[in-house]
């Protein structure tokens, strides 16, 4: 059984969540770093990872590491890697994007025309022959330097694994579907408590609380680039894997799963993109502002993503919406709060100090998840 190593990024600041997933998955975690986690599996792993992981937006095999001050390093090291051992002779294959931090080679197009002419050096001298058609499966790669340390890797999802195929529709300023089933994965919250968001936009934190609550693996109904890599992984494999996730789903379990914005419009739209991913049945979606808002029962979860004000003409009405939101919290005194925010007197107008803060970079734009720990429920009394 041949190994590889994978390279799966996610947000900065939710490494922690995505280690835990790798690990559930049965796979050694090798080394984490800021904004991705490598991990050790088989040919398998490719298949069980794209499918089953929440909260990394792509799993790239990982092909070389190096070091790499000139385009001539580059060029050999490149060159001196195993290509033979990804890519058939007719693998279609590119640099699809190549990013560089505090390294002395950052044009971005002069490494990624450097790499393919590596490789197909490589691949030259490998398979006998001068020119390749390039008529076969897609092997995009991805290519990392930071600190003149290089890392390339194919990518075997092709596109993002934030992309599940339900949100067809979006609100403002939306929340990836990674970002949101992290916040919820770091939470203590289960599927039989409680979960409210007051500002639920297009639906993406309840949407992804049904899915972790009726076992829905978030990759099961979409396709991988790796799909037809079919000289490192045997279709069969695949198969079993989607066979797996669906053996793993529980459409009837019951949640509280509640999802409110003041947007009537954005609620049809959350409750279209939860009808697409299969678990509307599950949240219960309504039109009310965040200053109504109040629950009866005790020990739920606040999980959510306020505007930010990111845009000028909203700031001025941010500290009397935070407000609100204190006022809201105030009133489930006994509840847990997560409240993801760029806001920076988020907490001077929400008139309470955090029991926890954790900085998470949202795409490029800085974020902190405000963490407000209610009590725990009273355990409950077993009658023999």
């Amino acid at each position: 059984m041949e190994m590889y190593e994978f390279i799966s990024p996610c947000h900065f600041g939710m490494e922690a969540v995505l280690k835990r997933e790798i690990y559930d998955l049965g796979y050694d975690i090798i080394k984490t770093e800021d904004g991705r986690v490598t991990f050790e599996g088989d040919a398998e792993a490719v298949c069980r990872a794209n499918v089953n992981l929440r909260t990394t937006e792509r799993v790239l095999l990982k092909a070389g590491e190096f070091h790499a001050e000139t385009f001539d390093e580059l060029f050999e090291a490149v060159k001196a890697l195993p290509w033979e051992r990804y890519l058939p002779e007719d693998a279609r294959f590119w640099v699809a994007k190549a990013s560089s931090v505090k390294s002395r080679l950052f044009s971005p197009s002069d490494i990624q025309s450097i790499v393919k002419k590596a490789i197909v050096e490589r691949m030259k001298a490998s398979y006998g022959i001068s020119w390749f058609p390039e008529s076969g499966a897609s092997y995009p790669l991805r290519v990392f330097l930071n600190k003149d340390q290089v890392t390339i890797g194919l990518d075997t999802s092709g596109e993002s694994l934030h992309k599940r195929g339900y949100r067809i529709l979006s609100s403002k300023a939306p929340i990836t579907e990674t970002l949101a089933a992290a916040m919820i994965l770091l939470t203590p919250w289960k599927g039989d408590r409680i979960l409210v968001d007051p500002f639920c936009g297009s639906g993406t934190i309840p949407i992804e609380a049904a899915l972790i609550a009726a076992g829905i693996a978030p990759g099961m109904n979409r396709t991988f680039t790796a799909q037809s890599w079919t000289n490192l992984i045997r279709p069969q494999l695949w198969e079993d894997c989607f066979e797996e996730a669906r053996e793993m789903v529980d459409l009837s379990v019951e949640t509280h799963i509640q999802g409110y914005d003041i947007d009537g419009e954005i609620i049809k739209a959350a409750r279209d993109n939860a009808r697409r991913a299969g678990v509307d049945h599950l949240i219960h979606f309504q039109q009310r502002a965040v200053r109504d808002l109040n629950h009866p029962k005790k020990y739920g979860f606040v999980i959510t993503n306020p505007p930010y004000g990111e845009r000028l003409e909203e700031k001025s009405a941010l500290p009397e919406l935070y407000r609100e939101i204190g006022q809201a919290f105030g009133r489930l005194d006994s509840w847990s709060e997560y409240l993801i925010s760029s806001y920076e007197d988020t907490e001077r107008y929400i008139g309470k100090k955090a029991d926890k803060k954790r900085k998470i970079y949202n795409g490029m734009l800085r974020t902190t998840l405000y963490q407000y720990l209610g009590p725990k429920p009273p355990k409950r009394k077993e009658y023999i």
